[in-house]
């Protein structure tokens, strides 16, 4: 593993999903690298494949999923549930957080040189590798699904219009892409203005606000209001994501990019994160208690039925809007309080989390079709998705991307000193 003092400085500052060799130095006042927040980033990343390989074992999966197990249990509801309430708020308010440390130490040219780098065109190279391999693992549900030969009838194929394209899971790469072009678009109209002073102090004031006590209740009412006024929201699922077009909805755009603004602003605030570090266990238990709450209210297992449009409509959006600013608020702090210390196993983690997710969703499908028709329980199933998909990716990415041009694209250069080091 890399030493810090090898790093380039000038390779740092990534975005959430960027690895942390390839960060800048993760500083608050103090200049004082914030290890938790590489452990945090990875930690999203990964449970996005725990929170996908679970999926075939949920009650109705069928309607829902391209794979579904004849095993299934109710437990790995809440599970799910709770992984997903928090997982993508809390990514894009790091990759908000990042970006401006991107934006500080790199300047607006270098900026967007380096988002086109590891965000926008790991999309546009990934994204057909990918989409044919997800393309090739439900075929080959389909055939173990039939007893072994293809059905006579199958599903249209998308149309590749704006309407219907299947981002997939890579719709988090393209979600960022706009949101770094929204930002840009308004800074140059801002400054053009004349009001960029302006708008840092008017941050510099809502920030205690927002980040305080009440600040998740505060921060969830636009949300709650973008989901209620969501035609068929199927709350069970939260916020609708733009994983199978190019328009983004308003859920989504209200959802994510606040998230990402709110910690494009966090960046600026050297007092919030000591903060939620003093204060993670209260918003913790405040998450999992209006969690708790949203289960009792709609149910412990996926419900596809859209949402009532009355008032328990608006009250289940908030509640959910607020648990995920509290989980946000809460593992912060709790990241930062304990791993003030990198190990080397996490440095690695975290510079391979962003491998592992990009590539992960067909290995878990086609592992999912594997153990489908097997008597093995459910425990040894999805523990056989999960372990068969991180070795598999962490194999690839150690001797198909670290030291390779790939690895180059998404985690930046690396020296011969690190391979030196990853060897030992």
């Amino acid at each position: 593993m890399q030493n810090d003092a090898t790093i380039n400085a000038g390779n740092a500052g990534l975005s959430a999903i960027a690895p942390a060799h390839a960060q800048a130095k993760q500083t608050a006042a103090t200049g004082e690298r914030l290890h938790g927040l590489d452990a945090l980033r990875a930690g999203a990343l990964l449970l996005g494949v725990l929170l996908h390989a679970s999926i075939s074992f949920l009650p109705g999966a069928k309607f829902f999923w391209m794979v579904s197990d004849n095993q299934k249990t109710a437990l790995l509801g809440p599970v799910f549930f709770v992984i997903h309430i928090f997982r993508m708020p809390l990514f894009f308010m790091l990759a908000g957080y990042f970006a401006h440390l991107v934006l500080q130490k790199k300047g607006w040219a270098g900026f967007i040189k380096d988002r086109l780098k590891r965000i926008t065109l790991p999309l546009l190279l990934g994204w057909p590798v990918i989409f044919a391999a997800i393309v090739a693992a439900m075929v080959l549900a389909a055939w173990v699904r039939n007893g072994g030969s293809l059905p006579q009838k199958s599903p249209p194929p998308p149309a590749f219009t704006a309407d219907s394209f299947p981002l997939a899971h890579l719709w988090f790469l393209y979600m960022l892409t706009l949101l770094y072009a929204v930002y840009l678009g308004l800074w140059a109209v801002c400054r053009q203005l004349g009001i960029l002073p302006q708008l840092k102090r008017c941050a510099e004031w809502l920030m205690p606000a927002m980040s305080g006590w009440f600040g998740p209740m505060l921060l969830a009412l636009p949300v709650a209001l973008a989901l209620f006024y969501t035609p068929y929201w199927v709350s069970w699922f939260g916020v609708p994501t733009p994983d199978q077009s190019l328009y983004p909805g308003r859920a989504a755009w209200v959802s994510f990019g606040m998230a990402f603004s709110f910690g494009w602003m966090l960046q600026q605030s050297t007092a919030t994160l000591p903060r939620w570090q003093q204060r993670w266990r209260w918003h913790l238990g405040l998450a999992l208690l209006m969690t708790a709450i949203c289960l009792y209210l709609g149910g412990l297992v996926p419900r596809l039925v859209p949402a009532v449009h009355d008032e328990s409509k608006l009250i289940f959006a908030w509640l959910y809007a607020a648990a995920a600013w509290h989980f946000c608020f809460g593992l912060t702090g709790l990241a930062l309080k304990f791993m003030k210390q990198a190990t080397p196993t996490l440095r690695y983690l975290a510079d391979a989390s962003y491998w592992i997710y990009l590539v992960h969703l067909p290995l878990v499908m086609v592992l999912q079709v594997l153990v489908s028709r097997s008597e093995w329980h459910w425990t040894i199933k999805l523990a056989a998705v999960l372990l068969g998909t991180l070795v598999l990716t962490l194999l690839s990415y150690r001797y198909l991307v670290r030291f390779t041009w790939i690895g180059k694209l998404l985690n930046g250069q690396r020296h011969a000193a690190h391979r030196q080091h990853a060897r030992a």
